[in-house]
């Protein structure tokens, strides 16, 4: 399968500035952030998709867009492959607003507060990691299915940090 973190956010800009959390929720990509999403989806162009999963973070879902854009194949939201809940952005939106912003996603399988507290560990993230790993490795599409997720999440999966708008090939059965 293949691993998209998502393109710079605002929340990226400006803690890489400061180090201190800016304190935005559910963050925007920057237009730095859209430029790295279209990059990925135009390195993404001739690789065979037969499906994509995407967090349902604002940033996460704007970054898959331009891949959308060139693969029509099917989309599944997924609040499991969420960012580790550390920061202010890791605090996510309704279902309901993202359905208003994301009309050709459907988000009414999210439950109302899809979002872990802040606070969430690192061994917590690990096991969301786990389980999508385990589940992952089961379906016969994991060679052609893109996740757009997070830093934290997706290291968590493979070990590897990824820069924002970076795509990673990875094996769930190995």
């Amino acid at each position: 399968m293949f691993l998209l973190r998502h393109g710079q956010s605002y929340f990226n800009l400006l803690f890489s500035q400061t180090r201190v959390d800016p304190g935005i929720e559910d963050p925007e990509l920057t237009p730095l952030g859209k430029e790295q999403a279209a990059a990925a989806a135009a390195r993404l162009a001739d690789t065979a998709l037969t499906h994509i999963i995407v967090s349902p973070y604002t940033r996460a879902l704007q970054t898959a867009q331009p891949v959308l854009g060139i693969h029509k194949v099917p989309v599944t939201i997924m609040h499991e492959v969420r960012e580790q809940a550390v920061y202010t952005c890791d605090v996510g939106s309704p279902g309901a607003l993202l359905g208003v912003r994301f009309p050709h996603h459907d988000f009414t399988h999210l439950p109302p507060r899809w979002w872990n507290e802040l606070g969430e560990t690192a061994e917590e993230a690990c096991v969301r990691a786990d389980a999508f790993r385990n589940f992952m490795a089961l379906r016969d599409d994991h060679e052609t299915t893109l996740l757009v997720s997070h830093w934290a999440f997706i290291q968590a999966l493979t070990g590897i940090s990824l820069a924002n708008g970076e795509i990673l090939e990875y094996d769930p059965s190995v």
